[in-house]
């Protein structure tokens, strides 16, 4: 499985609406069920969002859903800063992600 972090600010007039589209994108996976993908997303307090991108080949159960593409259509003018996005590597994992065996050895 591959996995990327994505990560950004939100401007705080754009942080309900930010939340919204992403409950819609959850709502749309619950739906679609997609095997492929494992997705997570944190809010911190200082108005940042963290994506945890998980896909088998690629991320297109996810990035092809009406409410992924709804989501990032006005993205840039919800962000205050740029998004920052990078591969990871599970090295640990304690009842967070599904397959705690995807982990990758110290």
């Amino acid at each position: 499985m591959n996995y990327n972090l994505i990560r950004y600010g939100v401007k705080d007039a754009g942080i309900a609406e930010n939340r919204a589209l992403v409950a819609k994108v959850f709502e749309a996976l619950d739906e679609t069920r997609p095997q492929s993908v494992r997705y997570l997303v944190l809010e911190l307090d200082n108005g940042e969002f963290v994506h945890i991108v998980g896909y088998e080949k690629d991320s297109s159960g996810l990035t092809e859903l009406d409410a992924f593409k709804a989501f990032g259509a006005d993205h840039a003018e919800r962000r205050s800063t740029p998004l920052a996005r990078s591969s990871a590597k599970i090295i640990g994992n304690y009842h967070m992600l599904a397959k705690a065996d995807d982990a990758v050895p110290a």
